[in-house]
């Protein structure tokens, strides 16, 4: 009984990203029929240049940032036993950055290192705050505090490259928002292989994951290598961060809203996490971008904002539920 209503949740999720790619697909301002729609997914048709060039890249990037924020979010929440602990908390979107500022400087043309060099700056973001973990002992509020802290220092050097190199991000504030727009396929293509790798390898660990979310003593007992299981799925974790940033920009809350509404809906268990937040987290990012483009029109919000301003009551709500249970 437990497993149908898990699948049935699981459908629905699914059904409702599904929905809002459908619904990004087809509404704008020149607003296309569900008709017009298969008819421009074919090439056919009025609309098929405006799905071509426009829309399906702007969908295919929220799907794909929205699904690799998440899971991200999942897999550092549950590896560092930290509600509070999201890519955009502790430093990871912020490394990831970083990462793409420098390579953007130094490497200018080079599309396809642009996603590895986001996933090494995640990475140092990501490796620091399990150095803090495991050798200070470290409160939950203190990890958040000292990832804010890392993010400050991450995006002080974005700026001053940014300043040393002027045309190193075409369209920073955009960048430092995070947004969806300018998108185009080719450059989807290689952070989006990345994502997809990581997603997979996220599901077939999701019994270590299992495992660490025991604590570390117990999964030690059980067998489990942990150390090096950990170093594997934070780096899964900056992985996801640090592709979906080389595209969609510094996005903040996904990574921290999706896995409580996940967990509420689905409960325990990594693999359903793992897939479930793949589905919202592509369902929420689209629907907030979807917002966006409507609200506003014919003017344009970039979807950070949107997120920005839906995902600080939550953190805040997060912390004065937390208040007294932890030191």
């Amino acid at each position: 009984m437990e497993r149908n209503r898990v699948a049935a949740r699981l459908g629905l999720l699914g059904a409702a990203a599904m929905l809002a790619a459908v619904l990004s697909l087809c509404l704008g301002p020149v607003p296309l029929t569900p008709v017009q729609l298969w008819q421009g997914l074919w090439g056919q048709g009025d609309g098929a240049s405006i799905l071509a060039f426009v829309r399906l890249p702007r969908t295919v990037g929220c799907v794909l940032a929205g699904a690799a924020l998440a899971v991200s979010g999942g897999i550092i929440q549950t590896v560092l036993a930290n509600p509070l602990a999201a890519p955009s908390t502790i430093g990871v979107n912020s490394g990831a950055g970083l990462g793409v500022a420098l390579c953007s400087a130094l490497l200018p043309g080079a599309l396809t290192a642009v996603p590895f060099a986001a996933f090494l700056g995640a990475f140092i973001g990501v490796l620091f705050i399990l150095l803090l973990a495991e050798r200070a002992g470290a409160s939950r509020i203190t990890l958040v505090l000292a990832g804010v802290a890392l993010s400050s220092m991450f995006s002080a050097g974005v700026d001053a490259v940014v300043t040393l190199y002027p045309d190193a991000l075409i369209g920073y504030s955009d960048f430092r928002i995070g947004g969806m727009a300018n998108l185009y396929m080719g450059k989807l293509l290689p952070a989006g292989a990345v994502i997809l790798a990581c997603v997979l390898l996220a599901m077939l660990l999701a019994s270590e994951m299992d495992l660490l979310a025991l604590g570390s003593d117990t999964a030690r007992s059980l067998g489990l290598r942990v150390r090096p299981v950990r170093t594997v799925l934070l780096a899964l974790a900056a992985a996801l961060a640090g592709a979906a940033v080389s595209f969609a920009g510094l996005l903040g809350f996904v990574g921290l809203i999706v896995p409580h509404i996940v967990r509420r809906l689905l409960g325990g268990g990594s693999l359903r996490l793992v897939a479930g937040c793949a589905l919202c987290g592509a369902a929420l990012l689209t629907l907030c971008d979807l917002l966006s483009r409507l609200v506003f029109a014919p003017f344009e919000l970039p979807v950070g904002i949107v997120l920005s301003l839906a995902g600080g009551p939550f953190f805040l709500w997060l912390l004065f539920q937390k208040r007294g249970t932890h030191s």
